[in-house]
C-alpha cells in the first residue's frame, strides 16, 4: 500500500479486499508459528514480555496467556482518537499482517477487513505509546476483535472471533497506529506545500516580484530537488512576465521562496519514502518465517525512521511558514504595493487587513512551539530492558496539530493577496495556470473593502488552500 491508499481508506471510506497471496502468506505464518514453539521458547508466546521474558508460561496458564496480555496492556489515556486515525490504524495492520511475518490466526485479517468495510471501528485512547510499539491501542483494539469492548461508528459491527494464546503479542507488535497518523501527516503536508506555490504566487503578482530569482539558470547552479522544484513550480503558475519587475531585488519571502520551501519539500519526500517502507512492514517480533520455521527476536519494531522523518518535516515547515508571514508583511506595505497601509479602504483611518498579521503570527507561534523534535526524548521502561525510545507517535500528533496552524498561516496571505490584486485591478494571465486559483479564491472571498470581521474570510480561504494542492 501506498500512503494515499491509506488516506482514501480512513477518510473516504474507500473498501479492501484482502489478497489471496497475503492471505497465504498469513496462514503460512500461523502455522510456521505453531511449529516453532514445540521446540523453542518464542517471546511472547511461551514467554511474557518486556523484563518477564525470562518467564516461562506454564501449560495451565498458556490458555489465558494471550487474554491476559490483552487486558493488561490495554491502559491507554486521554481522549478517544478521531475516527480517521482509527481507521488508517487498522488499514496499515491488516495491510502488515499480509505480509506474513506476524504468525497471527488468519481470522484476524478478516475481521480487520469487515470492520473498515462495515464501518466500525475500536474505541481507542490517545495515549500510550512511546515510539517502540502501540500497544495500548492495539490491545484495546484486540479486546474489541474478541468482544470484549465496543465497536464505534456502525451497528453492523463484526462478530466477535477467539484468539490463541499467541496471537495477542503478535497482534500489538507494531507501530500502526503511528503509522496512520504519520500517513495522514504526510498527506496534509504534501497538500499544503504544494499550495503554497499558488499562495507565494498570488503574492508575487499582487507586489510584481521579480521573475529572475525563479530563473531556471539559477537553480541548476544549485540543484537541490526541492530547491528546483519549488522554483519550477512558481515559474509554471506564474507564466511569462507580462510587466517588468518593480525591484531590482526583492525580500527574501520572494526571492528566497525555493531556497527556504525546498527543503520542507524535500523533508515531506523522505518522510513519504518512509511510510513506504513502513506500510508494508513485516516487522513484528518476533518475526515468523515460514519458510524455515524460525522466530527471530529482533528490534525492528522501534520506529526511530519515522519519528526523525516526522521531525525534520516540521522544522522546515515552520520556515515556509516564517516565509509567509514576511510576505503578508509586504502585502500591508504601500512600498510594495501602491496601495492604503494596511490594504485599507473607506474612511481615513481604517485598520483593513491589519490584524491578519497578528492572527497569522499567532498560528506561526503553534507552528514553532511544535518543532521541538519529539525525538529527543527518550524513557527507560520495564526495569530498565527497554532503555530508548523514539516517540514517533509524540512526533505524528506534533506533526497533525502543526500542520493545522499553517494552514490558518497560509489562508491568512491568501486573503490579503486576493484583496491586494483587486485593489490593483490585477490578475493572472487568462493562459497562466494560476488564473484557475485566482478565479476560485474570487468566487469565493468576500470582495468588500470596508472594515469588518475577517475571520469568515481566513476560514473560507483555509478550505480554498485544500483546493489549490492539486491546481
Amino acid at each position: 500500500m501506498t500512503s494515499a491508499e491509506v488516506i482514501r481508506v480512513a477518510r473516504s471510506r474507500t473498501p479492501v479486499v484482502v489478497d489471496d497471496d497475503g492471505r497465504r502468506r498469513v496462514d503460512a505464518s500461523w502455522h510456521a508459528a505453531q511449529r516453532v514453539v514445540l521446540h523453542r521458547p518464542v517471546y511472547g508466546r511461551t514467554t511474557g514480555v518486556g523484563a518477564n521474558r525470562s518467564e516461562t508460561v506454564s501449560a495451565e496458564d498458556l490458555t489465558e496467556h494471550g487474554l491476559r496480555l490483552l487486558r493488561s496492556h490495554s491502559g491507554g489515556l486521554g481522549k478517544l482518537l478521531p475516527e480517521e486515525y482509527v481507521r488508517a490504524m487498522l488499514v496499515v495492520r491488516l495491510n502488515q499482517l499480509l505480509a506474513g511475518g506476524a504468525g497471527l490466526r488468519p481470522a484476524v485479517v478478516d475481521v480487520l477487513a469487515d470492520a473498515l468495510n462495515s464501518g466500525s471501528f475500536p474505541a481507542v485512547h490517545e495515549f500510550g505509546a512511546i515510539g517502540t510499539g502501540d500497544l495500548t491501542a492495539l490491545a484495546e483494539t484486540g479486546l474489541t476483535l474478541l468482544g470484549e469492548r465496543f465497536w464505534l461508528g456502525s451497528e453492523a459491527s463484526p462478530a466477535p472471533i477467539t484468539l490463541d494464546s499467541g496471537d495477542a503479542l503478535a497482534l500489538i507488535s507494531s507501530n500502526a497506529l503511528t503509522i496512520g497518523m504519520a500517513a495522514i501527516a504526510w498527506h496534509e503536508a504534501h497538500q499544503l506545500l504544494s499550495a503554497a506555490h499558488v499562495v507565494t504566487a498570488l503574492s508575487f503578482l499582487a507586489v510584481d516580484g521579480s521573475h529572475e530569482a525563479l530563473a531556471e539558470r539559477v537553480h541548476a547552479g544549485r540543484p537541490h530537488p526541492g530547491q528546483v522544484r519549488a522554483a519550477a513550480e512558481l515559474r509554471r503558475l506564474l507564466g511569462a512576465p507580462v510587466k517588468p519587475a518593480a525591484r531590482i531585488q526583492d525580500p527574501f519571502g520572494y526571492r528566497c521562496f525555493p531556497q527556504v520551501h525546498g527543503p520542507a519539500l524535500d523533508a515531506t519526500a523522505d518522510l513519504g519514502r518512509v511510510l513506504d517502507v513502513e506500510i508494508n512492514a513485516a516487522a513484528e517480533n518476533p518475526l515468523i518465517c515460514a519458510d524455515d520455521d524460525t522466530a527471530y527476536h529482533h528490534g525492528a519494531f522501534h520506529s526511530a525512521y519515522l519519528g526523525q522523518a516526522l521531525d525534520r518535516m516540521r522544522l522546515a515547515l515552520l520556515h515556509t511558514g516564517q516565509l509567509s508571514t514576511a510576505r503578508l508583511a509586504s502585502l500591508v506595505e504601500p512600498r510594495f504595493t501602491g496601495l492604503r497601509p494596511f490594504l485599507a479602504d473607506g474612511a481615513s483611518g481604517s485598520s483593513g487587513v491589519m490584524i491578519l498579521e497578528y492572527s497569522a503570527n499567532s498560528a506561526l507561534a503553534e507552528v514553532r512551539s511544535l518543532t521541538e523534535p519529539a525525538s529527543l526524548g527518550t524513557a527507560v521502561v520495564s526495569r530498565g530492558l527497554e532503555e530508548h525510545s523514539s516517540f514517533a507517535f509524540q512526533s505524528a500528533r506534533q506533526s497533525l496539530a502543526s500542520l493545522n496552524a499553517f494552514r490558518l498561516v497560509l489562508a491568512c496571505e491568501l486573503v490579503a493577496a486576493l484583496r491586494a490584486l483587486r485593489m490593483r485591478d490585477l490578475a493572472p494571465s487568462p493562459n497562466a495556470p494560476l488564473r484557475t486559483a485566482y478565479d476560485l479564491a474570487s468566487a469565493k472571498l468576500n470582495p468588500t473593502m470596508a472594515d469588518r470581521q475577517l475571520s469568515p474570510d481566513v476560514e473560507a480561504a483555509a478550505t480554498l488552500v485544500d483546493d489549490f494542492a492539486d491546481l
